[in-house]
């Protein structure tokens, strides 16, 4: 103890110390490393991993087109739950609208709604949920009970007195209830996991692929392979395309393994294309593989690759819409998703595996996976082809 205590007070001590304090200080990017991604990984996962959601869109199918009804429109829209999403002629439109991702939530008010008000009988309405997060369905259907309550407290008046004409529009002798019959679409068991499976599949491609990918490309120039490749009568694109397709290989077949889980394990229905969903996971299979390799060429160490992989993959995961609906996010937030190859794939899975839609519905998504495929394999060449120089 006589020892250690001589040790943590001598002067060689301290100047040791003061000299690993001016290293940390003058590498800027250890500094950067150590600040900004706790801080902004904090902030990300504060705000967009949340379950409470708000202002979701909600349709109206208005058959009853009465002074009753649109007050029934106006008390659920007037709340901070339900925004109008807009009037819709029949179910049938009302639930498309819900299928292409237009509506989180519609109303269904019944043409003989407010002479059931007037008559004292209970005047039921449906409300559609999509229950592909089963979660946002719960709390949807809460909100709307919640509204449904308040509403039907302000029906509680008392009878009109005797001898007041027109007694059926003086506002006194409403005594019916409104009653909510919820139907959930696309999955009416509300099981959690769909949701949660579905969109872990998109991260663990993406994921996978990058932090797979990088370590190789690090590891091969640690090895000193690269100035080999350098040597031999290979072309540049022969020597990318060599090393891209045996990862590429590996990382088919863990997406055909994933597929077999989502549907064995946890009983995923599949109601869409099988070749639809395996396009969009070659995408994004591509997609990591590209960002890996960018991330590769940036980084001089296995080290560093993984320090670089632990500042970009948590925006990923957290901004992609995967883990928690997109509709619990703030609303600057919302629009970096699209920014974000998983939240594209997983609307892909979603939709084709549980709604059953296809490329008519999800064109979008699927372009927004070959633009990403295309610019990060673009990069990763470019940036290859800079480091084989």
């Amino acid at each position: 103890m006589g020892a250690l205590r001589r040790v943590l007070r001598g002067q060689r001590l301290r100047a040791l110390i003061a000299k690993e304090f001016g290293q940390i200080r003058r590498d800027r990017r250890l500094a950067v490393s150590l600040i900004v991604p706790p801080v902004l990984q904090l902030t990300l996962f504060g705000l967009a991993l949340s379950s409470t959601v708000s202002n979701l869109r909600l349709g109206v199918v208005d058959e009853s087109k009465t002074p009753e009804s649109r007050e029934l429109v106006a008390t659920l829209t007037e709340s901070r739950s339900f925004r109008l999403g807009g009037y819709f002629a029949s179910a049938e439109q009302l639930g498309q609208a819900i299928s292409a991702a237009r509506l989180d939530a519609g109303v269904v008010i019944p043409h003989h709604y407010a002479r059931d008000l007037w008559r004292g009988r209970p005047a039921e309405i449906q409300v559609v949920l999509n229950a592909m997060n089963a979660n946002t369905a719960t709390i949807g259907q809460a909100y709307a009970e919640g509204v449904i309550q308040s509403y039907n407290a302000n029906l509680r008046l008392p009878e009109a007195p005797r001898g007041v004409e027109d007694s059926a529009h003086s506002g006194l002798s409403r005594r019916g209830q409104v009653r909510l019959m919820p139907a959930f679409l696309y999955n009416p068991g509300l099981v959690d996991s769909w949701f949660i499976a579905t969109g872990v599949f998109g991260l663990l491609l993406i994921l996978n692929s990058s932090l797979i990918s990088a370590a190789a490309m690090v590891k091969e120039r640690e090895a000193g392979t690269i100035e080999q490749l350098l040597m031999s009568p290979a072309s540049t694109a022969e020597i990318i395309v060599a090393k891209i397709t045996p990862l590429f290989v590996l990382l088919c077949l863990m997406m055909l393994l994933a597929v077999a889980v989502l549907k064995v394990v946890f009983r995923v229905p599949f109601h869409g294309s099988l070749p639809f969903v395996l396009f969009g996971g070659v995408l994004c299979v591509l997609s990591g593989i590209g960002l890996g390799t960018v991330t590769a060429t940036f980084s001089r160490s296995a080290q560093q690759a993984q320090l670089t992989a632990f500042f970009i993959n948590p925006p990923l995961s957290s901004l992609s819409g995967a883990l928690s609906p997109v509709e619990a996010m703030p609303g600057w937030l919302q629009p970096l998703t699209l920014l974000n190859p998983i939240h594209h794939f997983a609307t892909i899975v979603r939709g084709s595996m549980l709604k059953g839609t296809g490329l008519a519905t999800l064109w979008p998504n699927v372009v927004a996976l070959l633009v990403f495929t295309f610019v990060l394999l673009a990069l990763s060449i470019w940036r290859f082809r800079r480091q084989l120089s």
